[in-house]
């Protein structure tokens, strides 16, 4: 699998070469044959993980980012206010496009850095490679889980039919795990332009409805933070708004498909901005028109029927945008178990079985976390503060400091550079610890007080 660096560095092959060779019972040509077919395997494997331009990669980056995020926004902003709404909306945004940006100029830098896990290793060593490993995965199990947990609300909404909340759970893992099956970004890619018109679309007539129905009542909206909002409610908010800007987290990965690396910047600037559009115009529009009652995610506030069609409408965004997610982190595992294998590039029998094996596992942990977390804002704030807060911004920091900063970080030409990249790091340490102390806090008193927005008939 392109994931693969090490054997992108010069090195041939070495698989089954060495057993050949001491096969006696074999002729030369036999021999022969065998490893052209092998070579024939890993140019066709290679070349079918590099065919991502810019504009397929934004499609893959909107694919992964604009899904669960944007259903959170409102509910974000009904507890911040409108004005910390937008300003958090903005300025996450655009960190989060710096940041990457960052990420991207690590990529160009270190060509062999295939996941965030090989970042890690160039940080800290096998330290730091082993443990990016585990919260790359984790994350990404988690962002699984999410979408089953959405997915179970959806069909619990648009059927009302009493089903047990567990059955939706499953229908929901299964169809994650089936379009999760291609290995390759750029056939999810062509999945992409589906994702996307699903996801305005459900958006779209979630402004309309709520638009119409809006009173001078009920659009109870303020442009400060609700009444009663403490610390917890409050971080739980901002962390709902760092889970939208996500998208750091693939990065490497996505990159390593790409025939032209360098073009990540037209990406990751035309991502940023339809993000921060998209973002701030649900949060603030929807929190508008509904108030304090808003719920999350956001197309809950619909009404009955127009959330039944808004949730139909978004389904594929709810299993396309979760899937990818499934594909990131087994390409990841399945890349290093199989490193020197032409099995890593899922095109022989010993591939393919291999790779649903993997993706069956992964599927059902994510499946565990959505029945272990049944809330969708508090699933999405521990998410945020447990590994976002690194990917999108401490890892960051630390890799410019470490990776790509020119020169000492007091020279006047770093300054700015340096300020910024401080900052960020604090962002971040203060978002790990914060939001998971938030997170708990709210899990546990979601417990205690039987308020659980739990997914149950």
């Amino acid at each position: 699998m392109a994931d693969s660096s090490s054997d992108s560095k010069g090195s041939a092959y070495k698989g089954p070469s060495e057993p050949l060779a001491h096969n006696s019972s074999m002729s030369d040509t036999e021999v022969v044959g065998q490893v052209s077919d092998i070579s024939a395997l890993e140019k066709a494997g290679s070349a079918h993980f590099k065919r991502l331009g810019w504009k397929r990669l934004t499609t893959v980056l909107i694919v992964e980012a604009i899904a669960l995020g944007s259903l959170s926004m409102p509910a974000a902003f009904a507890t911040l206010g409108m004005v910390a709404g937008v300003i958090c909306s903005v300025g996450i945004g655009l960190v989060a496009i710096y940041t990457s940006y960052v990420v991207g100029q690590v990529k160009l830098a270190y060509p062999e850095v295939s996941h965030y896990a090989d970042a890690g290793r160039l940080l800290m060593g096998k330290f730091g490679y082993e443990l990016v490993s585990v919260m790359f995965v984790l994350q990404l199990i988690f962002l699984v889980g999410s979408h089953t947990l959405t997915g179970t609300i959806a069909f619990l909404n648009i059927t009302n039919n009493g089903a047990c909340s567990v059955v939706f759970g499953v229908v929901s893992a299964i169809i994650l795990l089936l379009v999760a099956i291609p290995p390759s970004f750029a056939e999810v890619a062509i999945l992409g332009y589906i994702d996307f018109v699903s996801i305005m679309a459900a958006i779209l007539i979630t402004m309309i409805g709520t638009g119409v129905a809006s009173t001078p009542e009920t659009a109870n909206w303020s442009a400060w933070p609700a009444e009663g909002t403490d610390f917890t409610k409050a971080f739980i908010a901002v962390t709902n708004i760092v889970f939208a800007y996500s998208f750091a987290i693939c990065q490497f990965s996505f990159m390593d498909e790409m025939h032209t690396p360098k073009d990540f910047v037209k990406s990751i600037w035309a991502l940023g901005i339809i993000e921060i559009v998209i973002y701030t115009l649900t949060g603030g529009l929807i929190y508008a028109f509904v108030g304090l009652d808003v719920k999350s995610p956001a197309l809950l506030s619909a009404g009955t029927l127009l959330s039944k069609v808004a949730f139909g409408i978004g389904l594929p965004v709810i299993f396309i945008s979760g899937s990818i997610n499934t594909t990131v982190a087994a390409r990841y595992i399945h890349g290093r178990v199989f490193k020197n294998s032409v099995t890593r590039y899922i095109n022989t029998p010993k591939g393919w079985a291999t790779w649903l094996a993997l993706i069956t596992f992964m599927t059902i942990i994510a499946w565990v976390i959505a029945e272990a977390i049944p809330f969708f804002s508090d699933l999405l704030s521990i998410s945020s503060s447990l590994f976002i807060s690194g990917f999108t911004f401490y890892f960051p920091a630390m890799m410019w400091f470490m990776l790509i900063k020119q020169g000492k970080w007091y020279e006047r030409h770093n300054w700015l550079k340096t300020a910024a990249n401080a900052f960020i790091f604090f962002i971040g340490i203060f978002v790990l610890v914060g939001g998971t102390y938030a997170s708990i806090v709210d899990i546990i008193s979601s417990y205690t007080s039987g308020s659980i927005e739990k997914v149950t008939s």
